[in-house]
């Protein structure tokens, strides 16, 4: 294909525009104020305050974090600091909210910076502060160069949600090179018996729920890929040993809104105190900023909640719902979705499609995705990528004729794509071997046969604007699956000075963010998934532009139930797709009703990746009634509260989970068995969140409830004396929804 340009000019002043406005925070509405008298900031938003103040040599110390305060509580003067002793200096044992390398330091630093004659001190005094719209913005300056720093302050009123970030400033008149960067320091109120819980994972075994006493030194997690990465997610919870449970007790969690390399430090000092630090990799990390310039951090989100990490976790949700998501506050439900690609993988073609998409409308299918293998040379995956242009062999006449007969059926269309990457063999690449991220004279390592664009580069950007672009103008596309299938590797940009090319790790992830917003801006109808090899990326960033995530390329029913329980830890049902694919699964090789299948799925964002070729009449009954199912309660399952009744971490043989509509009017109950044993009896589930004096009428829509399950009763009485699925053998599940009458 012909490799182009648009009008360079334009779009790259557009992307910087864009680059500018993205690391804004969310516009505050909490209540901010700022005494005068004791030097002392607070933020107000839903239980929820945050304080800190200026001592008196100018540092600026946390004061408090958890629940709300009276407006007239006293919150003393931040102390004066002190040594603890000639090792210890007190800008290490002091809870500050942001300290740079510098007058000893020897804990995690928020900000270090390298001057150019060697020099690495650096010491941060306030210097002033302006009550905004975006909540607190805090001046910082060095005691004698200058070196500015400002923090921003926000609260969401509706949740509590704290917002900090951090923009460093070069005012000297010579070059200055940023090697660590934090958009914060969060500091917990003192106590010795905290837990850490976090997520890791790897492809196709994400969102691990692992949890560890915070003792003394540092926890690290962190992605050095170039991207978020599955075996650590940007997210952190931390409660009380034997006080935080499920729905009871204190925890303090967060994340931070980033979708390159990251890391975030979970320490514990000398004298007890605890604090997390997030924010750019320090790993390969260097940025150099001329005189004039700034570097601002991504925005690290931090919450608190008195209910327990599943009170943390719909409070994050809700968050997400009415302040993150594209379309917030009330983004659009995600349709039921079908995906071609199990059915046909690279072997596309206009018939084969057809034939899938007549028979997914039978179901009840919203929307049907044509995945890889439509463009270019795209025949398997040495081949193609980077080359956004159809395949006419595999479609003569375009994309026109599918599309006209998917929407003739009832379904928008959608497609797959994955703009970052590019194959060796391909157009792009012949005509452009210098945009791929590399070491010059070094080998240039592939990945799933395939090397990764320089989104740094302007050019780059400006392609992959014109290609997407000219796709979606020209063809009815609702929707795109934005594939992300390897990681970083030589990860050099030989075409700047030297000193500039580890720019790359905050520019290629900033462009990205821009790319985005102008395809969004460009063609507002279409929607976008998340996807990097399964849960690779996702993120409160990302999460920015994309209607819905991929949370894992493991579509097994069974181990889906732990990955969606850790993925709900952190991020909300109604992001995370969830497919019906075959059985036997193709990880495991295990088999399972096509109706344990599909409760398993309905958790979440419904899709259907299996090869409809396959299915028996019976099979498309069930499938057609479940669909018709999931659209009833769709809204309570994808903007509900959500509850965790039972989890499946620790090898539990058992999981449920409670939907709760926000107007308390309907409920959602998913519960499911791995194997029974001896005989034991299903045990009450106490459901959580109703209205007590409110009564609900309880209907199975899979398995069934105990025969002596009173139809209609109270939410008092199903939240206190409960309701039995009577379940019993391998794989079973059961569903029902209580509806207010």
């Amino acid at each position: 294909m012909p490799v182009t340009s648009l009008n360079r000019r334009a779009a790259c002043l557009s992307l910087l525009g864009g680059m500018a406005a993205l690391a804004v925070p969310f516009r505050s509405d909490a209540e901010a104020r700022f005494d005068e008298r004791t030097k002392v900031f607070r933020l107000d938003g839903d239980g929820v305050t945050y304080a800190f103040g200026i001592d008196s040599v100018g540092q600026i110390q946390a004061l408090h974090w958890g629940g709300s305060l009276a407006v007239d509580d006293p919150l003393p003067a931040a102390p004066k600091p002190s040594d603890f002793s000639g090792f210890d200096r007190a800008n290490s044992v002091t809870p500050l909210e942001y300290v740079a390398f510098g007058g000893g330091l020897v804990t995690e630093p928020s900000l270090k910076v390298a001057f150019p004659d060697g020099g690495r001190d650096l010491v941060l005094r306030y210097a002033g502060h302006e009550m905004t719209a975006e909540g607190i913005r805090v001046r910082l300056k060095d005691i004698s160069a200058e070196v500015h720093v400002e923090l921003t302050y926000g609260m969401d009123k509706a949740t509590g949600m704290l917002s900090r970030s951090a923009r460093v400033y070069n005012r000297t008149r010579r070059p200055l090179r940023i090697d660590q960067m934090a958009a914060a320091t969060l500091n917990l109120p003192f106590a010795d018996d905290y837990e850490l819980h976090y997520l890791t994972g790897r492809w196709a075994g994400e969102w691990t729920v692992q949890k560890r006493p915070l003792e003394a030194g540092s926890t690290v997690l962190e992605s050095r890929l170039g991207m978020t990465g599955s075996q650590n997610n940007p997210w952190f919870a931390v409660g009380r040993k034997d006080v935080s449970e499920e729905e009871n007790g204190p925890v303090w969690f967060g994340a931070l809104a980033w979708s390159g390399s990251w890391r975030m430090v979970v320490e514990k000092d000398i004298l007890g105190h605890s604090r997390i630090t997030a924010g750019y990799n320090p790993f390969d990390f260097a940025y150099l900023l001329k005189p004039g310039e700034s570097l601002e951090t991504p925005v690290f989100y931090a919450g608190y909640s008195p209910d327990g990490m599943g009170g943390a976790s719909r409070r994050m949700h809700r968050f997400q719902r009415t302040v993150i998501l594209p379309g917030a506050p009330a983004p659009k439900l995600r349709p039921v979705l079908y995906n071609s690609w199990e059915a046909t993988e690279f072997a596309v073609t206009e018939q084969g499609q057809v034939a899938l998409a007549e028979k997914a409308a039978t179901l009840g299918v919203e929307r049907f995705v044509m995945d890889d293998g439509w463009f270019g040379k795209r025949n398997n995956d040495r081949a193609g990528l980077g080359d956004w242009t159809v395949n006419r062999e595999k479609f003569p006449q375009g994309l026109t004729p599918l599309i006209r007969r998917v929407r003739e059926l009832g379904m928008e269309f959608g497609l797959w794509v994955e703009p970052e990457m590019v194959n060796p063999n391909s157009d792009l690449y012949r005509a452009h071997p210098d945009w791929v991220i590399n070491f010059k004279g070094r080998p240039r390592s592939e990945g799933r046969n395939q090397m990764v664009l320089n989104l740094a580069r302007k050019e780059v950007c400006d392609y992959i604007i014109k290609s997407l672009d000219l796709l979606l103008s020209e063809n009815d596309i609702a929707f795109l699956k934005w594939d992300h299938n390897r990681s970083w590797s030589e990860p050099g940009w030989p075409e700047r000075p030297v000193a500039e090319q580890q720019r790359l790790y905050v520019d290629y992830t900033r462009h990205l963010y821009a790319i985005l917003a102008e395809i969004r801006r460009r063609h507002p109808r279409v929607e976008i998934e998340s996807c990097a090899g399964g849960g690779g990326r996702v993120d409160l960033g990302i999460m920015r532009f994309s209607d819905q995530v991929w949370p894992t390329d493991n579509t097994d029913p069974f181990d889906r139930l732990k990955m969606q329980d850790g993925f709900s830890q952190a991020y909300m049902p109604g992001v995370m797709m969830a497919w019906v694919t075959a059985s036997p699964n193709w990880v495991n090789k295990r088999s399972t009703s096509l109706e344990y299948r599909f409760l398993s799925a309905m958790q979440g964002c419904l899709g259907i990746g299996d090869n409809l070729n396959h299915w028996t009449p019976d099979e498309f009954a069930t499938a057609k009634r479940l669909i018709a199912e999931y659209k009833a309660v769709r809204a309570t399952v994808q903007r509900g509260d959500l509850y965790r009744l039972i989890s499946p971490q620790d090898n539990s043989p058992r999981s449920a989970t409670l939907s709760v509509s926000d107007t308390r009017r309907q409920a959602v109950l998913f519960a499911f068995l791995h194997s029974s044993s001896k005989f034991e009896p299903a045990p009450l589930l106490q459901l959580r969140g109703l209205e007590p004096q409110t009564r609900y009428a309880v209907r199975a829509f899979a398995g069934t409830v105990a025969d002596d399950t009173p139809k209609v009763a109270s939410g008092a009485y199903w939240m206190n004396h409960g309701v039995k699925l009577p379940l019993r053998g391998d794989f079973q599940a059961a569903a029902c929804v209580f509806d207010a009458v």
